[in-house]
């Protein structure tokens, strides 16, 4: 009964997808039909509920934002029509004017269904839609959204839905009657509005981004022929067409109204944007250049810098918990021969190399085929981070002695560490490269950035080359007599170094469960601790169920049940929601026209490519970012700062990290407050006075800038 309530409240109604929330936007889609009819036309609309204070943008954002956008997937023969955009409001973000809505707002579509559907089949369709939600601070969202809707001979129309969608289709703007006039009034523009009305509150909202001051008054004078809005022209003025279009608001009577206005541009207008020494310039386009760390980096630097990568690596806090582990079951060995514990070494190595050679087919075969992935790209799936939290817990279970695991069962925890079989060892350098994924060392950000470049065999050879020195320490420790007898003898010290271990398994699973709660939300924090409670019982009852055949049966079918219905209760629950934002105060979503906007503003900009799976992202926060002289010398400086958070997959941030040549966050630049100047790339380790030092020459380059103008 609990599981069919569960199933039964997941699930929307036919005519309303399932919605995605985050504390910003409740959205949803909605369908004014239950069932639909073939060769039909009709509505559908993308519902945006605003929590108080923030607000999504319109078709042309005005002076900063992001339009949202929708990608349908239908079935053959089906089409979708662009978004019928409502009227927006002007909302003042000083010293900004945005365009956009508060509140709730229902963005239509109008959907035809093919002529070749037949009753009793069913209509899908999908809509992944993007959106830029801002208050103080911008978020971009995403959301994917699905309608199964039967089709029958006759629509069924669901009423309370269809007058919502009715309700919003009667208040778009309506087309005019008339036409409207731009010409040039000295450096100015003049809007005639001929036909209009006496009205008040008027204002033009333009399509095109490049027309007029979005934050300018717009005073209105009333003559014979109607209305004439004085606009400010644009600094970036573009005017590529005679024939613009846009929406001009008004109240009259009391009543607020929308037209959709058509306007003649003066000719001279459209020859003055596109020609000659009077034109004004475009708008600044953002170019990310590829830096000599990434592809520019050379074959031989490059296998050098991974190796170097590899052996750094196995100082991250990530990765030394089990490479202990592995250096205690030496000090048992420490008696054997040595022969055995060269096998163990080389068993180690070959596990690591295996799991770096999966690792780096995945990448370079993804990448390949125009995936945006990179470095530690499976800890973007929250599945898979849940699993990574359920192997720590019962890593540290198993250390602290509360059940024990044979090598057979992948040589962790007791198997590992006191009898050291050959699975053990391999098992072990695979562990330790799984953890590791969330780590990037010095030297393997710029290695990695090249081999993603690369042809297929080039970029294995990166990898091997990461693998190698990442093994090297335990290989070289398994082939030294001399310094195995350097270890303590083995004793009850084992014991409790061992128990000891386990905390830090813990701390990482409870870290994994954090990063699957900044993925999903609260949904994803519920499925981990569902998974660790039934892995916990299976555990259990694979103890309990050691006796006769029957007995073994009966639990493994039950354990096979269990980790499978705990297995799709976490892909259906752990689903990534609208993407992470910037936590730190002061901080805005980084997005490549955010950069060219603060530089065309003379502004110094940070930004801080991370992800919260990431262990170095994370410490280079709380060692340098979060310091109070960083935030001083960036106040002090007008250094904006922006976050790049590639927790959840996110293509406009990957494309970033490839232009860098990088494949993996940490990524930290420095861009001076100059259109079009190039970034400065920070190490991948910071300190405050490596930070600081980067916002002085930041500063100190506009303020050259400024000194050389005239």
């Amino acid at each position: 009964m609990l599981a069919l309530a569960l199933l039964a409240s997941s699930q929307a109604r036919a005519g309303e997808a399932r919605a995605v929330t985050s504390p910003r936007v409740t959205a949803t889609l909605l369908s004014g039909r239950d069932a639909v009819a073939p060769g039909e036309r009709f509505q559908v609309a993308l519902v945006q509920k605003m929590a108080p204070g923030w607000h999504t943008y319109w078709r042309n954002p005005g002076d900063s934002g992001e339009a949202t956008r929708i990608e349908w997937t239908l079935p053959e023969g089906g089409a979708a029509s662009d978004i019928q955009w409502p009227a927006p409001h002007a909302i003042r973000v000083d010293p900004l004017v945005n365009f956009g809505f508060e509140g709730t707002v229902l963005l239509p579509v109008e959907i035809a269904v093919p002529a070749s559907a037949r009753p009793g089949e069913t209509l899908t369709l999908k809509a992944a839609a993007t959106w830029l939600v801002c208050e103080k601070i911008c978020i971009p969202e995403e959301g994917s959204f699905a309608l199964e809707l039967p089709v029958e001979a006759q629509p069924r129309i669901d009423a309370a839905a269809q007058q919502r969608i009715d309700a919003a289709l009667a208040a778009l703007p309506r087309p005019a009657a008339f036409r409207g006039r731009l010409s040039a009034e000295g450096d100015a523009l003049a809007l005639a509005l001929p036909g209009l009305p006496a009205a008040t509150d008027l204002l033009f909202f333009p399509v095109s981004d490049t027309l007029i001051e979005h934050a300018a008054a717009q005073p209105a004078t009333t003559g014979a022929e109607g209305q004439t809005l004085r606009l400010t022209r644009s600094s970036a003025f573009k005017l590529e067409q005679p024939v613009l279009s846009g929406v001009v608001t008004f109240k009259e009577g009391g009543a607020s109204k929308a037209l959709a206005v058509e306007v003649d541009a003066d000719p001279a207008l459209v020859t003055a944007s596109t020609g000659g020494a009077s034109a004004a310039p475009g708008p600044v386009v953002l170019r990310l250049p590829a830096t000599p760390e990434g592809p520019d980096l050379g074959l031989w630097a490059a296998l050098v810098f991974a190796f170097a990568g590899g052996l750094i690596l196995n100082l991250m806090p990530c990765v030394l918990p089990v490479l202990f582990i592995k250096a205690l079951g030496f000090v048992r060995l420490s008696g054997s021969s040595p022969a055995l514990v060269r096998e163990q070494g080389l068993l180690f190595l070959a596990g690591v190399l295996v799991t770096f050679l999966v690792l780096g087919g995945l990448v370079v075969g993804l990448t390949s085929l125009g995936s945006g992935i990179g470095w530690g790209y499976q800890l973007q799936s929250p599945p898979v981070v849940i699993l990574l939290a359920v192997v720590m817990a019962l890593i540290g279970f198993n250390l602290l002695g509360a059940f024990e695991v044979g090598a057979s069962a992948g040589g962790v925890g007791q198997g590992l560490v006191e009898r050291g079989g050959r699975t053990g060892a391999f098992m072990t350098g695979a562990l330790a490269v799984v953890v590791a994924t969330p780590c990037t060392a010095p030297f393997m950000g710029a290695a990695m950035g090249f081999a993603v470049t690369q042809p297929p065999a080039v970029a294995m050879s990166v990898f091997m080359a990461l693998a190698l020195g990442f093994a090297a320490p335990v290989v070289a420790l398994s082939f030294a007599p001399g310094l195995l007898r350097l270890l303590p003898k083995p004793g009850r010290w084992m014991v409790v170094l061992k128990q000891a271990f386990a905390f830090p398994m813990f701390a990482t699973a409870i870290w994994l469960i954090w990063v699957a709660s900044v993925q999903t939300g609260p949904d994803g924090v519920l499925a981990a601790l569902v998974a660790l409670l039934v892995a916990g019982f299976v555990v259990w009852l694979i103890g309990v169920t050691r006796g006769g055949a029957p007995l073994r049966v009966a639990g493994i079918a039950l354990s096979t049940a269990l980790v499978l219905g705990a297995g799709w209760f976490t892909i259906e629950t752990a689903v990534p929601t609208a993407r992470t934002e910037a936590r730190a105060a002061g901080t805005e979503a980084w997005s490549p026209e955010r950069v060219a906007a603060l530089q065309a503003q003379g502004k110094p900009v940070f930004v801080n490519f991370t992800a919260a799976w990431c262990i170095t992202c994370l410490a280079n926060e709380r060692v340098a970012l979060s310091r109070q002289e960083v935030k001083d010398a960036f106040a002090r400086l007008g250094v904006s700062y922006l976050k790049g958070d590639w927790t959840n997959r996110d293509a406009s941030i990957a494309r970033a990290l490839a232009e860098q040549g990088r494949a993996g966050v940490p990524l930290y630049l420095f861009y001076p407050g100059q259109p079009g100047a190039p970034a400065e790339v920070l190490p991948q380790l910071l300190t405050p006075e490596i930070v600081t030092a980067a916002a002085a020459r930041a500063s100190g380059a506009v303020a050259r800038s400024a000194a050389s103008r005239p």
